[in-house]
């Protein structure tokens, strides 16, 4: 059962979601990668000014008479002043002794600690998520390390952490926005062939005869070639085929007039008593009756199209089935029809046009052949090819006659006094070009030759 074409979104809507889809998916990407590219570069910078306060705090401390003394430096604390107001703690211990500061303050391992090396970590602190910066120090005739904390909370870090991330989705929806407004201007200009090809073709609705010449749509990109080249290749076959149409449409009201008027003309003769009429009668019936099937033949011969499927054809059974049709004539004509045939002749090809291309040059032998005449039938398999050749002894052709061989309709001087339609050896041209047969016609001594070579 057909689709629904209604069903099917435009390809306009296809094009503008292959665009955005990932457009929206390198954003995404692009959105999580800048997070955590913020991520650490807030918390980069925010350590190195909580690691110069610690640094600074570090430095005051020194030994005086044996002691462990320092001096809090304003400034330390003030470069981590925000606009947050982040609460600052610190903790200066000497072993397990608090020399000053919050004392529970989360406390490390010393033994975690390198030597004047800084250390941050996260940790929380009366209920709130803090960052420490940490540093163990070695003072001279001091046995216990003395440890230096700093910490503060991440209200700042926060904070700036939430403005960059929303002036990265601002700045990423605005791409989104500036991109989709230029895409549909930039899709309705890249589809504007394709309309032009479809108003091409629609035009040619209007005209009162079908139009099948080849589609003038000016220059196309090489996406619409294929399309344009695919649909004038329709045109061609459909031109060939109404042509093939309107010539056997004109052959047959042209060629089934003569017998149809003598036909008329023999029963208005019966109706007045002739005793001669009946058998011209059945004389123009006969002939009528083999116009119809040589143009019946001619019209398959010409059949345009795919090539048809070729198939194992045994060359000498092909032969004795021609023979077995023709044989009725060839006694009425007094003409002795041999086959020359070995066993094992098989070509692949196609089996009823090959019977019709024989059939119709065995025809023609005996037709024009003369009373006593001979019609030899024969096959050759040799290294170089598979040929059937069709010869007889009858008066043959002229020289000037044998360029008009296989015109349609045309009636040979050899011919005359012969009934026939000029179409026997048209069907076999046409026949034997679907099937990529050479045919070679040539000179008996006396009568005719036509040989049929499979390449």
């Amino acid at each position: 059962m057909p689709a629904d074409p209604g069903r099917a979104p435009a390809l306009r809507t296809r094009l503008l979601a292959a665009m955005l889809a990932p457009m929206l998916a390198i954003a995404v990407l692009l959105g999580i990668a800048g997070a955590a590219l913020i991520a650490d570069v807030v918390r980069r910078t925010n350590d190195r000014v909580l690691g110069g306060a610690l640094g600074a705090i570090a430095e005051t401390v020194q030994v005086e008479a044996g002691e462990v003394t320092m001096d809090l430096p304003p400034a330390a604390f003030g470069m981590l002043e925000n606009s947050e107001r982040d609460n600052v703690y610190y903790r200066i211990a000497v072993g397990d002794r608090l020399l000053t500061g919050y004392a529970d303050l989360s406390a490390p391992r010393v033994a975690d600690l390198a030597l004047d090396t800084p250390r941050f970590r996260n940790a929380a602190y009366r209920d709130q998520p803090i960052r420490i910066a940490e540093v163990r120090r070695s003072l001279p005739r001091i046995d216990q390390p003395v440890v230096v904390q700093v910490a503060e909370t991440l209200d700042g870090r926060h904070a700036l952490q939430r403005r960059l991330f929303v002036a990265l989705l601002i700045g990423e929806l605005l791409l989104i926005g500036v991109a989709m407004l230029l895409i549909r201007p930039a899709l309705s200009w890249s589809l504007r062939p394709l309309a032009r090809l479809r108003s091409t073709i629609a035009a040619r609705d209007t005209r009162a005869t079908p139009d099948l010449s080849p589609l003038d749509t000016g220059p196309l990109p090489v996406e619409l070639r294929p399309l344009a080249e695919a649909f004038d290749h329709l045109l061609a076959r459909l031109d060939s085929a109404t042509a093939g149409m309107r010539r056997f449409t004109a052959d047959a009201s042209h060629q089934m007039r003569t017998p149809l008027a003598v036909l008329k003309l023999q029963v208005a003769l019966a109706r007045r008593g002739d005793p001669a009429a009946l058998g011209e009668i059945a004389d123009a019936a006969d002939r009528l009756e083999h116009l119809v099937k040589q143009l019946l033949a001619l019209a398959r011969a010409e059949e345009t199209g795919t090539a048809p499927p070729f198939e194992p054809v045994d060359l000498r059974e092909l032969a004795i089935a021609v023979i077995n049709r023709r044989i009725a004539q060839a006694i009425e004509a007094g003409v002795e029809i041999d086959l020359e045939a070995e066993n094992g002749a098989v070509v692949q090809s196609h089996r009823t046009l090959l019977f019709e291309i024989l059939s119709n040059l065995v025809d023609n032998a005996i037709r024009y052949n003369r009373r006593g005449g001979r019609v030899v039938i024969a096959v050759e398999a040799a290294a170089q090819g598979t040929a059937i050749a069709v010869s007889d002894n009858g008066p043959g052709l002229p020289p000037a006659d044998l360029h008009r061989l296989g015109h349609r309709f045309t009636r040979l001087s050899s011919s005359q006094g012969s009934e026939g339609s000029g179409l026997g050896f048209a069907i076999v041209r046409s026949a034997a070009q679907r099937l990529g047969l050479s045919i070679m016609v040539g000179d008996n001594a006396p009568g005719l030759r036509v040989t049929l070579r499979f390449d």
